[in-house]
């Protein structure tokens, strides 16, 4: 087909369609009529994203906060301040045991960081309140949910673990959990 023949049918069918009455109303009409009779999830129009996301952490510097987290509370401060949503990250040691820094700091009983990632937001965990002795907390989640009791947090600790390494402040939560039949400080992740 020649350039001037295309022209010529695509200008004229369009304005056989501006000029046919309703035309343009009819496929409004339908298109309207399939959106109300879509499914709630497809008729939602999303939100445009933002022109440029930030792009993910590097594995190495999440792992190094992590690490950092266990017990080198001037890293931890350090690296906060420069890339304050480490906070947030988990770093996998691999066949799904993965541990953000506060629960590093959880399961060597390292208080200190422990509390200075919690005033700056990082997610609470139950294995880590367990090591602050916290017990108005853990007990009424643990009684509410007793099939936690045996839960594995990272590596495998039990929250028997946890409480062990918490010391003074963690003795009575101790006990509770072995009289609740608790008795393994470690179990194998999967």
């Amino acid at each position: 087909m020649r350039r001037k023949t295309f022209v010529q049918q695509l200008t004229g069918g369009a304005a056989a369609l501006l000029l046919t009455p309703g035309a343009g109303a009819q496929t409004t009409a339908d298109s309207q009529t399939q959106r109300a009779n879509a499914p709630a999830s497809t008729s939602v129009q999303a939100m445009p994203a933002p022109a440029q996301e930030p792009p993910p952490f590097p594995v190495d510097l999440v792992k190094e906060f992590v690490i950092a987290g266990h017990g080198n509370f001037p890293k931890v401060q350090a690296m906060l301040q420069e890339h304050p949503n480490l906070i947030y990250c988990k770093y996998d040691w691999g066949n799904g045991d993965f541990e953000a820094a506060i629960e590093g700091a959880g399961h060597v009983g390292n208080k200190e960081i422990a509390h200075y990632l919690l005033a700056a937001g990082s997610r609470v965990t139950l294995y880590v309140l367990t090591m602050l002795g916290r017990i108005d907390l853990v007990k009424p989640v643990l009684e509410a949910y007793p099939e936690l009791l045996p839960a594995k947090g990272p590596h495998g600790f039990t929250l028997l673990h946890h409480a062990r390494v918490g010391g003074k402040d963690s003795e009575e939560l101790y006990a509770w959990l072995q009289e609740k039949g608790l008795k393994e400080d470690w179990v194998k992740l999967r």
